[in-house]
């Protein structure tokens, strides 16, 4: 099995495949077993990297920290639904060993600067920046002084905001990517923001990815399409399994075909074909599924042709149907017989 894929190549090769995540965030729901079982599976799918949430509830959370979404009954606050999110270092340091024993870049967005201190002291690659730390000045310190890469999603800021972000980045020296992303779960279709894939691109000059909270495949595959370099997805076992990101996400079945098909369309991307020249490869083809004339009936010698006297049948071993025009108004020089192939030959 080949180690883990070098995500810098990003930024050195403009022809570098999509770079496809597999989100974990709290699936795995406070068990370490799950992590580790969730980091087979997505190894299992083809994708480049595993991603959690780095959570210290302590360090991140307080009494004020209300939910999105009340969709725990074991957790009487948020806090507490943190706080039994959390790995020790030993455990966060097993399951990055794990993910790249398994091939995988190992990815957590953290959401404390202690978290930062924890996964920097593991040896992270590269930094996801989560929606809504993009205009938080104390991460994005913290970050760049490590001289790691810098994913940001958007999803929760304004294009100014994102701009300050970018920028304070590149000043730096940070090698810098930016997601478009939505803050919605599920994510409606009209509310993905495929177009912002190119306009980032252009405006940012980096490399651009969508972090897409569909449930669905397409708006992924669209974004592979449309030139995106990230791929970012939630993913489950199950649909039927226990999670706020649930309905967002993918099942690991349908991360390994979206992964599958990515492939292939950067398959095809990369070799673009000339009309002409495919329709020539395609000639013995053409010969099969192409028809010639051939007389109606039996047609004695000196008949003058019109369109009367022809139809056409398939494989194209004459005078091929296109052809028609050149024959209408000519003397046959011999007899023919009903259903012969026209020729040349057969005409004065």
């Amino acid at each position: 099995m080949s180690g883990p894929r070098d995500i810098t190549d990003l930024w050195r090769s403009p022809a570098a495949p999509c770079f496809i995540i597999g989100e974990i965030a709290q699936a795995h729901d406070g068990s370490l077993g799950t992590a580790h079982a969730y980091i087979d599976a997505v190894a299992a799918t083809g994708a480049d990297a595993v991603k959690f949430q780095t959570h210290i509830a302590s360090e991140e959370s307080s009494a004020l920290d209300t939910w999105r979404v009340k969709f725990s009954r074991q957790d009487a606050t948020r806090y507490d639904y943190w706080k039994r999110m959390e790995f020790t270092a030993e455990q966060w340091a097993g399951l990055k060993q794990h993910a790249e024993e398994k091939g995988l870049v190992f990815l957590s967005s953290p959401f404390s600067l202690a978290a930062i201190d924890l996964l920097e002291r593991l040896g992270m690659t590269a930094w996801k920046v989560a929606s809504g730390e993009v205009t938080n000045r104390l991460f994005l310190d913290a970050m760049i002084a490590t001289k790691k890469p810098v994913l940001v999603s958007s999803g929760m800021s304004y294009l100014a905001e994102l701009d300050a972000t970018v920028a304070h980045l590149k000043a730096a020296g940070s090698p810098v990517a930016v997601f478009q992303c939505t803050t919605s779960y599920p994510c409606p279709p009209e509310k993905t923001g495929l177009n912002l894939i190119t306009d980032y691109a252009r405006r940012y000059e980096c490399p651009v990815g969508l972090s897409d909270h569909s449930g669905t495949p397409y708006p992924s595959l669209a974004a592979a399409t449309l030139g995106a370099k990230l791929i970012e997805v939630h993913v489950t076992f199950s649909r039927e399994m226990f999670g706020p990101d649930v309905s967002a996400s993918l099942t690991t079945d349908e991360l390994k075909k979206l992964v599958e098909g990515i492939r292939f369309i950067e398959t095809s991307l990369e070799h673009p074909m000339e009309k002409d020249s495919l329709a020539g490869q395609l000639d013995p083809l053409r010969r099969m599924f192409g028809q010639s004339l051939v007389a109606v009936t039996d047609l004695p010698a000196g008949t003058i042709i019109n369109r009367s006297h022809l139809s056409c049948r398939k494989p194209c071993h004459g005078i091929s149907a296109s052809d028609v025009d050149s024959v209408i108004g000519r003397k046959l020089k011999h007899a023919v017989k009903a259903v012969q192939f026209l020729t040349a030959e057969d005409f004065e």
